[in-house]
């Protein structure tokens, strides 16, 4: 292994197993030692340089076994999630070489053991490696894959200020969109939705139904074509009672279950007007990445080409060192940032 690294790596740990939402003191940033990769081909060593802060940690570390396709998190396990590092050891005869950029999914630490084959080359079709933790495919596989937005579409974003209605707002708009709307609790993210994303309208909801149900009928009085729904509970009901005849909904996250405190952050029960459903045509289909086989490549380029032609932002919060990891997640939760979180390492 090269003189140069070190002989430990930080990473983060679940200590406990909270009650209800996880906070800073259910972890500890823990020193190990450095691992190493083995002397054949199957594995290297990453430095992380960036890694994703997601909702979906409260499932994994709450929710029941199998509720999603990634193992639980235990008392005592790593955290782990998308990240983007450098790849610093290889055994002989790797794929990878010391210096290449990849993605892999063993973020939640400084340094990564990872196979080989696990490991994605960042290469050069976006024009910043963090863009690599955007979670726009998400997005853009709902609006192409599943709700097929149409040209003039009205199109709403439930939790429009997330990682994914940030993106999903502006992406739609370039697929031929005609009026986007969004919700968001927070009046301050609704400004900068409208001022810096063009979002036509902003609902802020409060926690009473009928209140969502005005915002959303004076914010679309003709109806609703295409839903991207990332909250589920009494905003996808509102959005339900406003839907156009024929309108597509697209679940692509259930955040007002998940990130309940009195649930384990695996299930999101809603009421669905079966009958508003079944008498106006609409359809309601649950997106799942694994599904939808080379929409990953597709979005990437897509993405690029916008990055780079400033038809398209990348909004994000970049938060400095591993020691504040705990405290990004808490405040993701809180709603605190808008867009995408991530936490941001030294380069050394």
């Amino acid at each position: 292994m090269a003189a140069s690294l070190p002989s430990a790596t930080r990473a983060v740990r679940l200590v406990t197993v909270p009650e209800g939402l996880p906070g800073p003191e259910h972890f500890a940033v823990v020193a190990q030692p450095l691992p190493a990769p083995g002397p054949g081909p199957g594995q290297v060593l990453v430095r992380n340089r960036y890694f994703l802060v997601f909702p979906g940690l409260r499932t994994l570390i709450g929710g029941k076994p199998g509720a999603v396709p990634l193992p639980p998190i235990h008392a005592g396990d790593v955290l782990f999630g998308p990240a983007v590092g450098e790849v610093v050891a290889a055994g002989a005869g790797s794929p990878l070489q010391p210096g290449d950029a990849v993605t892999h999914l063993l973020g939640w630490r400084e340094h990564a053991l990872v196979a080989a084959a696990d490991c994605t080359p960042v290469g050069d079709v976006l024009p910043d490696p963090v863009a690599h933790l955007s979670s726009g495919v998400a997005a853009y596989g709902a609006l192409t894959r599943l709700a097929d937005v149409r040209p003039g579409d009205t199109v709403l974003v439930t939790g429009a200020a997330g990682a994914v209605g940030t993106l999903a707002g502006p992406a739609a708009r370039l697929l031929g969109a005609g009026r986007v709307i969004g919700s968001t609790r927070s009046p301050a993210k609704a400004d900068r939705l409208r001022t810096e994303l063009g979002y036509d309208a902003v609902v802020v909801p409060g926690t009473r139904l009928p209140a969502i149900m005005d915002q959303l009928s004076a914010a679309a009085p003709d109806g609703i074509d295409l839903v991207v729904d990332t909250v589920g509970g009494e905003q996808l009901t509102a959005a339900l009672a406003v839907a156009r005849r024929g309108a597509r909904i697209a679940l692509v996250g259930a955040l007002a279950g998940q990130l309940a405190p009195h649930r384990d952050g695996d299930s999101a029960p809603v009421e669905i007007d079966t009958f508003r459903v079944i008498t106006q045509g609409l359809t309601l289909r649950g997106y799942s990445g694994g599904d939808h086989p080379g929409v990953a490549e597709e979005w990437a380029e897509r993405f690029g080409d916008w990055l780079r032609s400033g038809a398209i932002s990348f909004p994000h919060v970049r938060i400095p060192g591993i020691e504040r990891a705990p405290r990004a997640l808490q405040e993701l939760f809180e709603g605190r940032h808008f867009g995408t979180v991530v936490v941001e390492l030294p380069s050394h």
